[in-house]
């Protein structure tokens, strides 16, 4: 979505702020059948559904890694509540950062590293960052909640 991505936040005078470079996971329960493997697959995961975060946004907006992938089945839901119990009770799974908050999502998940299929043009690689206007500078309030997140990251980094 990078070129789309791209145009939307130029023709709205917005610009990107990388934070950090992160690597893909598989967010899953962690009784999900795959939650023991050291990396995991598309093809690993092809008999499970791909749960997606619909917010009602554009194609182009979608929030999850390789939004465009074919998976042999995709359900979408609006709130993250149903999301993990569709977690728990399918074992399904999304593809994600793999910071995990255990205060919104609790310790029955867990994010496994993710790599593509051999031969797959698909990239690993996810950029997390925050969006301004063009030529403003932060509020004291905008800089200590990126100052949070920072700071949030080191400790989960570690």
């Amino acid at each position: 979505n990078r070129e789309v991505l791209e145009k939307l936040l130029a023709d709205s005078g917005l610009e990107f702020t990388e934070l950090f470079p992160c690597h893909t996971y598989v967010f899953l329960a962690a009784g999900h059948p795959l939650a023991e493997r050291p990396l995991i697959t598309l093809e690993d995961l092809a008999p499970y559904p791909c749960l997606s975060f619909d917010q009602g946004q554009s194609f182009y907006l979608a929030e999850e890694v390789y939004s465009t992938y074919h998976y042999r089945q995709v359900i979408k839901a609006s709130d993250r509540a149903t999301l993990l119990n569709l977690m728990v009770g399918l074992d399904g799974y999304t593809l994600c950062s793999g910071i995990l908050c255990e205060e919104l999502n609790g310790d029955g998940f867990l994010a496994v590293p993710f790599t593509p299929p051999e031969g797959e043009s698909l990239s690993t690689e996810m950029e997390i960052g925050y969006i301004c206007k063009k030529n403003t500078i932060l509020s004291e309030i905008g800089r200590a909640y990126i100052n949070d997140i920072k700071d949030y990251l080191d400790a989960w980094s570690e």
